[in-house]
This record gives structure tokens, sequence and C-alpha cells, in this order.
């Protein structure tokens, strides 16, 4: 039985090939972000709570300009797979115009209503000063990082399309210079060292805009100095055509998945805000658990990735449905198996990380709590994750629309939303609660998965 779920060499040397630079990539990029977001919250709890709210918001146009690259990526893995250059460029213009036009919306979001949004997080139970001080530290933070947004926009145009037409390594070596970057930067900056002057929150700020410039700068200089290994760039800004055949279909196929995952990251971002009404100190230790989730998270994550990639560049070729199923089946066991294995590592850890943190023992004793309810959700994650990317793949961003966004904002938010205002429930078994309400979506997944919808070639 198990032997359905297990692949042969070639196939785990086909998949690693995508998957590990992915996750190197992520990997190297969470961790940094962990090293990032302890340096902060060694300068206080304060600080740290104003930098994790801010990061919280950012998510949401981070992944918006994730669902605009990924909707026309569905197209950009098919026509590589059958070999259409011109198709692949014009997938790729069209991520370079929605990219632009995301960022300017999202900088006037930010600028106008940046301080109202921090504020949503800070109203539960504690020190009024204490509120006061992450408001403050939260705006220093934004209104720096607003700067980053373009080249984290056009970065994300030019690495999703290499890894679509097969090139991760470079998307992997620019993000591991540029998590390099921000490293150095955020030690030197936001202390002090070697005769800078100690900027805090806003050092940390600068170090994070500077080093996506340099990471656009290596995948776009790479990309156009590389035009016979990628020509799809070649004549990509000579106009602004794209095949208004090929636009009406990324619109209807793929926009959903930006529509997605601006709905997924607002309701989760809602969901945060729930959950801070439980109290000050929730905001600390929610970014403490988080942290650790994310970096414990990059294997299952990068996997999905994966999954999307090669069932996109197998529907393409128009392989026999046997041969996609049962790929797609050995390809979602390897992602629930590393949801098991970091799910585990993350429950080991869950007492000694948060004592890294300058923060109270309040705050480390309820981030612990908050780690081990992840750790045990993790698998299912793993199993949703790659469900996800496996309806993408063929082109069922409205099925996935209803399964991801429509879910948070039916079930989630409104449970979270009615416990924290008319219970009297504490942040653990309220978060414990919404967390687990994630396990229908597994009952769908599965449902979706054997349905078969998503086998379909959408180049032809």
């Amino acid at each position: 039985m198990f032997h359905r779920y297990i692949g042969d060499r070639a196939f785990y040397r086909r998949v690693l090939g995508i998957a590990v630079p992915i996750m190197i990539q992520n990997g190297i990029t969470n961790f940094v972000s962990l090293l990032d977001n302890i340096m902060v919250g060694q300068v206080g709890t304060v600080p740290m709570s104003g930098v994790s709210i801010v990061n919280g918001l950012l998510v949401v146009f981070n992944l918006c300009i994730f669902g605009a690259t990924s909707g026309a990526g569905i197209f950009t893995a098919q026509f590589h797979g059958s070999g259409d250059s011109q198709g692949v460029r014009h997938t790729f213009r069209f991520k370079i115009l929605v990219c632009l036009l995301i960022s300017l919306l999202g900088c006037v979001l930010f600028i106008q209503g940046g301080d109202s949004l921090i504020g949503l997080y800070l109203t539960g139970d504690g020190d009024p000063a204490t509120a006061s001080g992450a408001l403050m530290y939260g705006r220093q933070y934004l209104l720096v990082m607003l700067w980053g947004f373009l080249p984290f926009a056009l970065t994300n145009a030019y690495a999703s399309t290499l890894r679509e037409t097969g090139k991760t390594f470079l998307p992997m070596l620019a993000g591991i210079t540029a998590v390099l970057v921000n490293l150095t930067l955020n030690y030197v900056l936001i202390f002090g060292h070697f005769g800078a002057p100690a900027l805090g929150v806003e050092g940390a700020a600068i170090a994070t805009v500077i080093s996506r410039y340099v990471e656009f700068a290596i995948v776009a200089g790479w990309t156009h100095r590389n035009k016979a290994r990628n020509p799809f760039i070649v004549g990509a800004y000579r106009s602004a055509f794209i095949p208004g055949r090929l636009l009406k279909a990324i619109v209807i196929k793929g926009m959903p998945l930006l529509v997605n995952e601006f709905l997924w990251s607002s309701g989760l971002a809602v969901l945060n805000q729930c959950y801070s009404t439980c109290g000050l100190d929730v905001v600390p230790a929610m970014n403490i658990s988080s942290t650790l989730y994310n970096l414990s998270s990059v294997v299952f994550l990068s996997m999905g990735n994966a999954v999307g990639i090669l069932m996109g560049q197998m529907l393409g070729a128009s392989l026999p449905e046997p041969e996609v199923r049962d790929s797609n089946r050995k390809l979602i066991a390897v992602s629930i198996t590393s949801g098991v294995l970091f799910g585990c590592v993350m429950a080991l850890f869950s007492g000694l990380f948060p004592q890294i943190y300058n923060t109270t023992q309040e705050v480390r004793q309820l981030a612990a709590i908050l780690i081990c309810i992840s750790a045990v959700m993790m698998p299912f994650n793993a199993y949703i994750n790659a469900t996800y990317f496996t309806l993408r793949s063929g082109g069922q961003t409205m099925v996935t629309f209803l399964f991801d966004s429509c879910f948070v904002w039916v079930c989630s938010v409104p449970l979270a939303f009615c416990l924290s205002r008319f219970t009297g429930l504490s942040i653990v078994p309220l978060f414990a609660i919404c967390q687990g309400a994630d396990l229908i979506k597994c009952l769908v997944g599965s449902w979706m998965l054997r349905q078969g919808k998503w086998i379909q070639n959408l180049t032809v």
C-alpha cells in the first residue's frame, strides 16, 4: 500500500532539483528574518510589538504581489512546458504591469491609513504608554519600508518567471545575497556598530529596503545579460502588448489568485487583530510564535511551490492522467512528511526559543504554548498547502478561492470575532479553536483532488 506514496530516485531527483533551491532561499530568508526579529526583540518588547504589527500588515501587500505573479505563472509554467517562449514573454509583461499597479496602490493605502491600521492591534488590556510606544515604533518602521515596495514587486516578477521556466538557482543566489546584506546591515544599523548611528527599528527597515534593491539588481541583471538562456526577456519591454485572448484567460483564471491572496492575507490580519484584543502581551507572543513557525514551515511551503511548478509542467505537456495523479500523490506525501518532522522539531524548541527574546516571562510562557499549538497543526497545514498548489496548477483558481480565502472570511474570521468579543476565552483556547477549524479544509481539499477537474492543459 505504502509504495503508492513513494517514488523512485529519478522522481525525487526531479522534485529536489526544483524544491531544494527554493527551500534554501526561503530557509535563509526566514532564518535571517528570525535573526532580524531577535535583534529588534533585543531593543525591547515595545519596539518588537510595533514592528511585528507592521510586518503583519505588509504580509497583505507581499501576498498580493505573490498572487498576481502566481496567477500569470500558471500560464508561464504551461507555456514553458509546451516550448512557447512568446507566451512566456506575454505573461512576464502582465506580471510587470500588475506589480507596478499594486505597488502604487499599496503606498497610497499605507501612507494615508498606516496609523489607523496599526492602532487596531493596540486595543487590548495593558499599559496605555506601551500602546503609544508601539504605535510610534510601528510608524517609523512602516514609512521606511514603503521605499522597498517597488524592488520587491519587480523582483517577484522576474524571479517567479525564472522559476517557472526551470531556473531556480539564480533566484536562490540573489535571495541568499540579499538576506546576507540585510543581516549585516541590521547588525550595523540597529545597534550602531562600526561608527554608524544606532537607529533601532528604523535601522532594521533601512537594511531590509537596501537588501531588496540588491536582490532586484542581481535577478534583473542576470536575466538581461543572459538573453539566450532567457528568450522571454528579448523584446519584453518594446511594448506592453498582451494578446487579448491570453489577457482574458489570465484575468479569468489567474486574477482570482490575486483576489484570493488579498482576502486570505487580510483575513489573517483580522484574525490577529481578534487575538490582540486578549491583551497587549498577545502581540509580542504571537510574533515570537509566528517567527519560529515561519522558519519551521519552509520545507512544506517550498514543496507547495514545487508541486505547482511540476504539476503545471506535466499538465502543459499533456501527460496521461494516471501519471499526473501518481506524481501528485507522491508529492503530497513528501509535503505531509516534512510537516510531521518539522512540527516535532518546533514542539521540542517551544520552551527554549522564547528565552532568546528580551521580554517578560509572561510573554515567553504564552509564546511557548502558542508554538506548541502551531506545531500540532503543521502536518495538516502541509497537506492543505500542497492541495492548494495542485488545484491551482490546473487553473482551478475559483475553486481555490472558495477553498482558501472564502473559508477564512466565512468560517475563521467570524469564529474568532465572536469568541474574542462575546466570550471570556483567553488567547490560548481562542487560538487553538481557530487553528483547529482548518481541519475542515483538509476534508474539502481531499474531495477536490479526487474530483480531478484540475487535470487540464490550459495552453491548447
